[in-house]
Protein backbone atom coordinates (compact mmCIF):
# COMPACT_ATOMS: atom_id res chain seq x y z
CA UNK A 1 0.00 0.00 0.00
CA UNK A 2 1.25 3.10 -1.23
CA UNK A 3 2.52 5.00 1.82
CA UNK A 4 0.42 2.78 4.10
CA UNK A 5 3.36 0.86 6.52
CA UNK A 6 4.93 4.36 6.95
CA UNK A 7 1.77 5.45 9.05
CA UNK A 8 2.46 2.67 11.45
CA UNK A 9 5.40 5.68 12.45
CA UNK A 10 3.80 8.41 13.28
CA UNK A 11 1.56 9.31 16.19
CA UNK A 12 -1.45 10.47 14.50
CA UNK A 13 -2.14 6.84 13.39
CA UNK A 14 -0.01 4.39 16.08
CA UNK A 15 -2.41 4.66 18.73
CA UNK A 16 -5.27 4.15 16.83
CA UNK A 17 -4.28 1.01 15.42
CA UNK A 18 -2.76 -0.16 18.55
CA UNK A 19 -6.15 0.32 20.58
CA UNK A 20 -8.05 -0.70 18.00
CA UNK A 21 -6.02 -3.71 17.01
CA UNK A 22 -5.99 -5.01 21.13
CA UNK A 23 -9.61 -4.55 20.89
CA UNK A 24 -9.99 -6.39 17.96
CA UNK A 25 -8.02 -8.97 19.53
CA UNK A 26 -9.57 -8.93 23.17
CA UNK A 27 -13.08 -9.48 21.94
CA UNK A 28 -12.29 -12.20 19.54
CA UNK A 29 -10.17 -13.74 22.15
CA UNK A 30 -13.69 -13.32 24.76
CA UNK A 31 -15.96 -14.70 22.45
CA UNK A 32 -14.40 -17.51 20.55
CA UNK A 33 -13.15 -18.71 23.84
CA UNK A 34 -16.80 -18.28 24.91
CA UNK A 35 -18.27 -19.78 21.66
CA UNK A 36 -15.78 -23.07 21.60
CA UNK A 37 -16.43 -23.81 25.22
CA UNK A 38 -20.24 -23.81 24.57
CA UNK A 39 -19.82 -26.12 21.63
CA UNK A 40 -17.15 -28.65 23.04
CA UNK A 41 -18.03 -28.23 26.70
CA UNK A 42 -21.66 -27.40 27.34
CA UNK A 43 -23.57 -28.29 24.58
CA UNK A 44 -23.80 -31.76 22.78
CA UNK A 45 -26.38 -31.16 19.68
CA UNK A 46 -25.71 -29.72 16.64
CA UNK A 47 -29.03 -27.75 16.76
CA UNK A 48 -28.02 -26.11 20.04
CA UNK A 49 -24.86 -24.95 18.94
CA UNK A 50 -25.75 -23.45 15.90
CA UNK A 51 -28.56 -21.64 17.58
CA UNK A 52 -26.36 -20.34 20.74
CA UNK A 53 -23.74 -18.99 18.02
CA UNK A 54 -26.61 -17.59 16.37
CA UNK A 55 -28.20 -16.32 20.08
CA UNK A 56 -24.88 -14.63 20.55
CA UNK A 57 -24.01 -12.85 17.18
CA UNK A 58 -27.55 -11.73 17.36
CA UNK A 59 -27.38 -10.31 20.99
CA UNK A 60 -23.30 -8.52 19.78
CA UNK A 61 -25.79 -6.80 16.77
CA UNK A 62 -28.73 -4.82 18.40
CA UNK A 63 -26.60 -1.98 20.15
CA UNK A 64 -25.24 -1.31 16.71
CA UNK A 65 -29.19 -1.54 15.29
CA UNK A 66 -30.50 0.91 18.53
CA UNK A 67 -27.31 3.04 19.32
CA UNK A 68 -24.97 3.76 16.41
CA UNK A 69 -27.05 6.70 15.49
CA UNK A 70 -26.22 8.58 18.29
CA UNK A 71 -22.26 6.92 18.32
CA UNK A 72 -22.45 9.18 14.77
CA UNK A 73 -24.00 12.21 16.62
CA UNK A 74 -21.61 11.87 19.64
CA UNK A 75 -18.60 11.34 17.29
CA UNK A 76 -19.16 14.12 15.21
CA UNK A 77 -19.91 16.51 17.46
CA UNK A 78 -17.59 15.64 20.41
CA UNK A 79 -13.11 14.98 20.72
CA UNK A 80 -13.20 11.47 19.17
CA UNK A 81 -10.22 11.06 21.04
CA UNK A 82 -12.18 11.48 24.42
CA UNK A 83 -14.78 8.90 23.79
CA UNK A 84 -12.25 6.31 22.78
CA UNK A 85 -10.32 6.99 26.23
CA UNK A 86 -14.25 6.61 27.65
CA UNK A 87 -14.74 3.58 25.76
CA UNK A 88 -11.58 1.79 26.57
CA UNK A 89 -12.37 2.33 30.56
CA UNK A 90 -15.82 0.49 29.97
CA UNK A 91 -13.96 -2.20 28.30
CA UNK A 92 -11.83 -3.08 31.59
CA UNK A 93 -15.61 -3.57 33.56
CA UNK A 94 -17.11 -5.49 30.55
CA UNK A 95 -14.33 -7.98 30.55
CA UNK A 96 -14.80 -8.10 34.42
CA UNK A 97 -18.28 -9.38 33.76
CA UNK A 98 -17.09 -11.67 31.07
CA UNK A 99 -14.11 -13.37 32.92
CA UNK A 100 -16.66 -13.93 35.92
CA UNK A 101 -19.03 -15.63 32.93
CA UNK A 102 -16.58 -18.10 32.38
CA UNK A 103 -15.34 -19.45 35.80
CA UNK A 104 -18.59 -19.79 36.62
CA UNK A 105 -19.56 -21.62 34.13
CA UNK A 106 -16.43 -23.43 34.27
CA UNK A 107 -16.79 -24.65 37.98
CA UNK A 108 -20.58 -26.16 36.50
CA UNK A 109 -22.63 -23.82 36.55
CA UNK A 110 -23.23 -23.34 33.35
CA UNK A 111 -26.43 -21.57 32.45
CA UNK A 112 -25.37 -18.57 35.40
CA UNK A 113 -22.26 -18.64 33.41
CA UNK A 114 -23.79 -18.40 29.98
CA UNK A 115 -26.42 -15.78 31.15
CA UNK A 116 -22.97 -13.53 32.12
CA UNK A 117 -21.01 -14.50 29.18
CA UNK A 118 -24.10 -13.28 26.62
CA UNK A 119 -24.53 -9.74 29.08
CA UNK A 120 -20.93 -9.59 28.35
CA UNK A 121 -21.34 -10.04 24.62
CA UNK A 122 -24.48 -6.96 24.50
CA UNK A 123 -22.34 -4.98 26.70
CA UNK A 124 -18.96 -5.43 24.01
CA UNK A 125 -21.78 -4.70 21.03
CA UNK A 126 -22.30 -1.19 23.10
CA UNK A 127 -18.35 -0.78 23.23
CA UNK A 128 -17.93 -1.28 19.35
CA UNK A 129 -21.43 0.96 18.27
CA UNK A 130 -19.60 3.66 20.03
CA UNK A 131 -15.76 2.62 19.15
CA UNK A 132 -17.05 1.86 15.56
CA UNK A 133 -18.09 5.16 13.56
CA UNK A 134 -14.50 6.97 15.31
CA UNK A 135 -12.17 4.46 13.97
CA UNK A 136 -13.06 5.25 10.09
CA UNK A 137 -14.09 8.87 10.90
CA UNK A 138 -10.90 10.06 12.18
CA UNK A 139 -8.61 9.00 9.74
CA UNK A 140 -9.81 12.04 6.68
CA UNK A 141 -9.55 13.73 10.55
CA UNK A 142 -5.93 13.17 10.97
CA UNK A 143 -4.30 11.77 7.43
CA UNK A 144 -4.18 13.50 4.40
CA UNK A 145 -6.53 12.41 1.06
CA UNK A 146 -3.54 10.24 0.02
CA UNK A 147 -3.13 8.33 2.95
CA UNK A 148 -6.75 7.61 4.17
CA UNK A 149 -7.47 4.54 1.88
CA UNK A 150 -3.87 3.04 2.96
CA UNK A 151 -4.72 3.79 6.46
CA UNK A 152 -8.60 2.18 5.96
CA UNK A 153 -6.72 -0.56 4.41
CA UNK A 154 -4.07 -0.95 7.61
CA UNK A 155 -7.27 -0.58 10.30
CA UNK A 156 -8.65 -3.48 8.21
CA UNK A 157 -5.81 -5.52 7.83
CA UNK A 158 -5.17 -4.69 11.67
CA UNK A 159 -8.38 -5.61 12.98
CA UNK A 160 -8.41 -9.11 10.82
CA UNK A 161 -4.53 -10.13 11.69
CA UNK A 162 -6.10 -9.68 15.35
CA UNK A 163 -9.18 -11.59 15.31
CA UNK A 164 -6.51 -14.28 13.80
CA UNK A 165 -4.64 -14.32 16.93
CA UNK A 166 -7.25 -13.54 19.42
CA UNK A 167 -9.07 -16.91 17.41
CA UNK A 168 -5.91 -18.91 17.74
CA UNK A 169 -5.30 -18.00 21.35
CA UNK A 170 -9.06 -19.21 22.01
CA UNK A 171 -8.49 -22.05 21.19
CA UNK A 172 -5.06 -22.89 22.80
CA UNK A 173 -6.97 -21.72 26.19
CA UNK A 174 -10.33 -23.46 25.94
CA UNK A 175 -8.32 -26.57 28.39
CA UNK A 176 -7.48 -23.51 30.69
CA UNK A 177 -10.42 -20.99 30.57
CA UNK A 178 -9.44 -19.47 34.01
CA UNK A 179 -6.22 -18.22 31.22
CA UNK A 180 -8.75 -17.07 29.30
CA UNK A 181 -10.62 -14.84 31.86
CA UNK A 182 -7.16 -13.17 33.09
CA UNK A 183 -6.17 -12.02 29.45
CA UNK A 184 -8.93 -10.73 28.37
CA UNK A 185 -8.67 -7.87 31.88
CA UNK A 186 -5.12 -7.48 31.10
CA UNK A 187 -5.76 -6.80 27.79
CA UNK A 188 -8.40 -4.25 28.23
CA UNK A 189 -5.84 -2.53 30.78
CA UNK A 190 -3.80 -2.43 28.30
CA UNK A 191 -5.68 -0.84 25.69
CA UNK A 192 -6.64 1.52 28.09
CA UNK A 193 -3.31 3.15 27.95
CA UNK A 194 -2.98 2.65 24.37
CA UNK A 195 -6.11 5.07 23.71
CA UNK A 196 -4.87 7.31 25.94
CA UNK A 197 -2.16 8.50 23.35
CA UNK A 198 -4.66 8.68 20.26
CA UNK A 199 -4.21 12.81 19.20
CA UNK A 200 -7.05 14.65 20.09
CA UNK A 201 -9.78 15.06 16.94
CA UNK A 202 -12.05 18.39 18.04
CA UNK A 203 -15.42 18.71 16.33
CA UNK A 204 -15.45 19.65 13.19
CA UNK A 205 -18.25 21.77 11.77
CA UNK A 206 -21.43 23.35 13.10
CA UNK A 207 -22.30 21.92 16.31
CA UNK A 208 -25.13 19.39 16.31
CA UNK A 209 -28.70 18.88 18.41
CA UNK A 210 -28.49 15.82 20.43
CA UNK A 211 -31.49 13.15 19.42
CA UNK A 212 -31.01 10.60 22.04
CA UNK A 213 -34.28 8.61 20.86
CA UNK A 214 -32.45 5.87 19.03
CA UNK A 215 -35.63 5.04 16.76
CA UNK A 216 -35.80 8.53 15.22
CA UNK A 217 -32.28 9.27 15.33
CA UNK A 218 -31.93 6.13 13.32
CA UNK A 219 -34.44 7.10 10.66
CA UNK A 220 -33.68 10.39 10.20
CA UNK A 221 -29.34 9.07 10.18
CA UNK A 222 -30.75 6.53 7.13
CA UNK A 223 -32.89 9.01 5.73
CA UNK A 224 -30.27 11.54 5.48
CA UNK A 225 -27.76 9.65 4.27
CA UNK A 226 -29.11 6.40 2.03
CA UNK A 227 -30.97 9.40 -0.82
CA UNK A 228 -27.65 9.93 -1.79
CA UNK A 229 -27.12 7.05 -4.46
CA UNK A 230 -23.48 6.35 -3.88
CA UNK A 231 -23.88 5.99 -0.30
CA UNK A 232 -27.05 4.11 -0.62
CA UNK A 233 -25.11 1.39 -2.95
CA UNK A 234 -21.85 1.72 -0.95
CA UNK A 235 -24.60 0.96 2.84
CA UNK A 236 -26.05 -2.09 0.88
CA UNK A 237 -22.73 -3.78 -0.52
CA UNK A 238 -20.91 -3.88 2.39
CA UNK A 239 -24.68 -4.49 4.31
CA UNK A 240 -25.35 -7.81 2.16
CA UNK A 241 -21.42 -8.67 2.60
CA UNK A 242 -22.01 -8.54 6.28
CA UNK A 243 -24.96 -10.79 6.20
CA UNK A 244 -23.07 -13.49 4.81
CA UNK A 245 -20.57 -13.17 7.28
CA UNK A 246 -23.67 -13.24 10.17
CA UNK A 247 -23.75 -16.42 8.55
CA UNK A 248 -20.56 -18.02 8.04
CA UNK A 249 -20.03 -16.67 11.95
CA UNK A 250 -22.84 -18.71 12.67
CA UNK A 251 -22.58 -22.03 10.77
CA UNK A 252 -19.07 -22.65 10.99
CA UNK A 253 -18.28 -23.95 14.47
CA UNK A 254 -20.77 -26.39 14.62
CA UNK A 255 -19.43 -27.66 11.14
CA UNK A 256 -16.15 -27.57 12.10
CA UNK A 257 -17.23 -29.74 14.38
CA UNK A 258 -19.93 -32.19 13.31
CA UNK A 259 -19.02 -32.22 9.47
CA UNK A 260 -14.88 -32.02 9.61
CA UNK A 261 -15.14 -33.61 13.30
CA UNK A 262 -12.47 -31.87 14.12
CA UNK A 263 -11.20 -30.37 17.81
CA UNK A 264 -11.21 -26.91 19.11
CA UNK A 265 -7.88 -25.97 18.03
CA UNK A 266 -8.41 -26.95 14.66
CA UNK A 267 -12.06 -24.87 15.07
CA UNK A 268 -10.20 -21.83 16.18
CA UNK A 269 -7.45 -21.86 13.16
CA UNK A 270 -9.80 -23.05 10.87
CA UNK A 271 -11.78 -19.65 11.82
CA UNK A 272 -9.06 -17.93 11.95
CA UNK A 273 -8.07 -18.81 8.30
CA UNK A 274 -10.79 -15.72 7.50
CA UNK A 275 -8.95 -13.37 9.38
CA UNK A 276 -5.45 -13.44 7.48
CA UNK A 277 -7.77 -13.90 4.32
CA UNK A 278 -9.13 -10.68 5.14
CA UNK A 279 -5.90 -9.53 5.54
CA UNK A 280 -4.16 -10.29 2.76
CA UNK A 281 -7.26 -9.03 0.75
CA UNK A 282 -7.17 -5.81 2.17
CA UNK A 283 -3.25 -5.35 1.37
CA UNK A 284 -3.83 -6.52 -2.19
CA UNK A 285 -7.18 -4.57 -3.39
CA UNK A 286 -4.98 -1.32 -1.93
CA UNK A 287 -2.02 -2.24 -4.17
CA UNK A 288 -4.19 -2.84 -7.30
CA UNK A 289 -5.87 0.85 -6.64
CA UNK A 290 -2.79 2.17 -6.60
CA UNK A 291 -4.63 4.42 -3.48
CA UNK A 292 -7.41 5.57 -5.38
CA UNK A 293 -11.12 4.87 -3.73
CA UNK A 294 -12.93 2.68 -6.46
CA UNK A 295 -15.31 -0.32 -6.92
CA UNK A 296 -13.71 -1.39 -10.22
CA UNK A 297 -13.33 -4.94 -8.40
CA UNK A 298 -15.73 -5.40 -6.62
CA UNK A 299 -18.13 -7.14 -8.41
CA UNK A 300 -15.57 -9.79 -9.57
CA UNK A 301 -14.20 -10.13 -6.10
CA UNK A 302 -17.45 -11.09 -4.42
CA UNK A 303 -18.45 -13.30 -7.86
CA UNK A 304 -14.84 -15.39 -6.67
CA UNK A 305 -16.46 -15.33 -3.38
CA UNK A 306 -19.43 -17.42 -4.23
CA UNK A 307 -17.40 -19.94 -6.57
CA UNK A 308 -15.04 -20.50 -3.79
CA UNK A 309 -17.87 -20.91 -1.30
CA UNK A 310 -19.60 -23.74 -3.53
CA UNK A 311 -16.39 -25.31 -4.22
CA UNK A 312 -15.75 -25.24 -0.34
CA UNK A 313 -19.40 -27.06 -0.18
CA UNK A 314 -18.34 -29.72 -1.88
CA UNK A 315 -15.29 -30.51 -0.35
CA UNK A 316 -17.22 -30.69 3.06
CA UNK A 317 -19.18 -33.36 1.53
CA UNK A 318 -17.06 -35.16 0.52
CA UNK A 319 -14.92 -35.05 3.89
CA UNK A 320 -14.10 -38.37 5.86
CA UNK A 321 -15.06 -38.17 9.16
CA UNK A 322 -13.71 -39.47 12.38
CA UNK A 323 -14.44 -42.34 13.98
CA UNK A 324 -17.56 -41.91 16.28
CA UNK A 325 -17.22 -39.68 19.32
CA UNK A 326 -13.61 -38.64 18.46
CA UNK A 327 -12.25 -35.57 16.98
CA UNK A 328 -9.44 -35.26 14.89
CA UNK A 329 -5.99 -33.43 16.28
CA UNK A 330 -3.87 -31.05 14.35
CA UNK A 331 -2.16 -34.06 13.03
CA UNK A 332 -4.89 -36.31 11.98
CA UNK A 333 -7.19 -32.95 10.00
CA UNK A 334 -3.54 -32.09 8.17
CA UNK A 335 -3.35 -36.24 7.48
CA UNK A 336 -6.85 -35.87 5.17
CA UNK A 337 -6.45 -35.88 2.28
CA UNK A 338 -8.77 -32.95 1.50
CA UNK A 339 -7.40 -31.06 4.35
CA UNK A 340 -4.88 -28.58 2.54
CA UNK A 341 -8.04 -27.94 -0.05
CA UNK A 342 -10.00 -27.15 2.34
CA UNK A 343 -7.97 -24.66 4.16
CA UNK A 344 -7.05 -23.09 0.77
CA UNK A 345 -10.48 -22.32 -0.13
CA UNK A 346 -11.51 -21.08 2.92
CA UNK A 347 -8.22 -18.79 2.16
CA UNK A 348 -9.73 -17.89 -1.09
CA UNK A 349 -13.27 -17.19 0.61
CA UNK A 350 -11.56 -14.69 2.82
CA UNK A 351 -8.93 -12.91 0.66
CA UNK A 352 -12.07 -11.85 -2.20
CA UNK A 353 -13.50 -10.92 0.40
CA UNK A 354 -11.51 -8.60 1.92
CA UNK A 355 -10.66 -7.45 -1.49
CA UNK A 356 -14.69 -6.50 -2.21
CA UNK A 357 -15.33 -4.98 0.90
CA UNK A 358 -11.95 -2.26 1.90
CA UNK A 359 -12.60 0.22 -0.78
CA UNK A 360 -16.69 0.55 0.15
CA UNK A 361 -15.64 1.49 3.58
CA UNK A 362 -13.69 4.54 2.01
CA UNK A 363 -15.94 5.78 0.15
CA UNK A 364 -18.19 5.84 3.10
CA UNK A 365 -15.15 8.22 4.80
CA UNK A 366 -13.86 10.41 1.77
CA UNK A 367 -16.97 11.51 -0.01
CA UNK A 368 -18.94 13.29 2.33
CA UNK A 369 -17.45 16.10 4.50
CA UNK A 370 -15.41 15.43 7.58
CA UNK A 371 -17.83 16.80 9.85
CA UNK A 372 -20.14 14.19 8.75
CA UNK A 373 -18.00 10.96 8.41
CA UNK A 374 -18.68 9.08 11.72
CA UNK A 375 -22.79 10.03 11.18
CA UNK A 376 -22.54 8.09 7.64
CA UNK A 377 -20.88 5.38 9.18
CA UNK A 378 -23.04 5.61 11.75
CA UNK A 379 -25.48 4.62 9.63
CA UNK A 380 -23.66 2.20 7.63
CA UNK A 381 -23.64 0.25 11.04
CA UNK A 382 -27.46 0.59 11.87
CA UNK A 383 -28.15 -1.03 8.33
CA UNK A 384 -25.70 -3.55 8.35
CA UNK A 385 -26.63 -4.49 11.97
CA UNK A 386 -30.39 -4.94 10.70
CA UNK A 387 -29.09 -7.31 7.83
CA UNK A 388 -26.87 -9.17 10.06
CA UNK A 389 -29.72 -9.75 12.80
CA UNK A 390 -31.83 -10.81 9.68
CA UNK A 391 -29.00 -13.34 8.63
CA UNK A 392 -28.60 -14.76 12.16
CA UNK A 393 -32.77 -15.26 12.83
CA UNK A 394 -33.04 -16.79 9.17
CA UNK A 395 -30.15 -19.37 10.19
CA UNK A 396 -31.79 -20.26 13.41
CA UNK A 397 -34.99 -21.28 11.79
CA UNK A 398 -33.22 -22.61 8.70
CA UNK A 399 -31.34 -24.67 10.84
CA UNK A 400 -34.41 -25.93 12.92
CA UNK A 401 -35.79 -26.98 9.43
CA UNK A 402 -33.39 -29.40 9.31
CA UNK A 403 -30.85 -27.58 6.74
CA UNK A 404 -27.37 -28.92 7.31
CA UNK A 405 -25.05 -26.19 7.41
CA UNK A 406 -22.89 -27.56 3.94
CA UNK A 407 -26.35 -26.83 2.55
CA UNK A 408 -26.51 -23.26 4.30
CA UNK A 409 -23.79 -22.31 2.12
CA UNK A 410 -25.30 -22.42 -1.10
CA UNK A 411 -27.69 -19.82 0.29
CA UNK A 412 -24.34 -17.94 0.91
CA UNK A 413 -23.15 -18.24 -2.66
CA UNK A 414 -26.60 -16.66 -3.93
CA UNK A 415 -26.38 -14.01 -1.59
CA UNK A 416 -22.87 -13.27 -3.58
CA UNK A 417 -24.02 -12.54 -6.98
CA UNK A 418 -26.49 -9.90 -5.02
CA UNK A 419 -23.54 -8.20 -3.64
CA UNK A 420 -22.04 -8.30 -7.05
CA UNK A 421 -24.99 -7.13 -8.80
CA UNK A 422 -25.28 -3.81 -6.05
CA UNK A 423 -21.28 -3.32 -6.56
CA UNK A 424 -21.48 -3.22 -9.97
CA UNK A 425 -24.10 -0.37 -10.10
CA UNK A 426 -21.46 1.40 -7.66
CA UNK A 427 -18.84 1.01 -9.67
CA UNK A 428 -20.98 2.64 -12.99
CA UNK A 429 -22.47 5.91 -10.32
CA UNK A 430 -18.76 6.53 -9.29
CA UNK A 431 -15.91 5.08 -11.14
CA UNK A 432 -17.35 6.05 -14.80
CA UNK A 433 -18.77 9.73 -13.43
CA UNK A 434 -16.35 10.89 -11.10
CA UNK A 435 -18.95 13.91 -10.30
CA UNK A 436 -21.32 11.88 -8.81
CA UNK A 437 -18.84 10.96 -6.13
CA UNK A 438 -17.93 14.71 -4.53
CA UNK A 439 -18.86 15.51 -1.27
CA UNK A 440 -21.88 16.65 -0.47
CA UNK A 441 -22.73 19.10 2.83
CA UNK A 442 -25.83 18.18 3.88
CA UNK A 443 -27.86 21.12 5.32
Amino acid sequence: MRNALGLLKQRRFLPLFTTQFLGAFNDNLFKTSMVLFATYAIFNDPRMEANFNALATGIAIIPFFLLSALAGQLADSHDKARIIRLVKSAEIGIMALGAAGLMVARSGHSTIGLGLMLGAVLCLGVHSTFFGPIKYAILPQHLPPCDVLGGTGLVEAGTYLAILMGTITAGFMTDHIERAAIAVLAIAVIGWFAGRQVPPAPREGPPLVLNYNPFTASWRLISATMHIPRLFLAICAISFFWTIGAVLIVIFPPLVKNVLTADERVASFVIAVFSIGVAIGSVVINTMLKGRISARYAPASVIAMGIFVLIFSVLVRTWTPAAPGHFYDWAGFLAQPRAWPVLGTLMMIAITGGMFVVPLYAFLTTTVEKDQTARTVAANNVVNSGAMTIGSIAVIGITMAGVTPEDLLFLVAGMCLVSAWIAQKLHRACDDDAETCLPVIRK
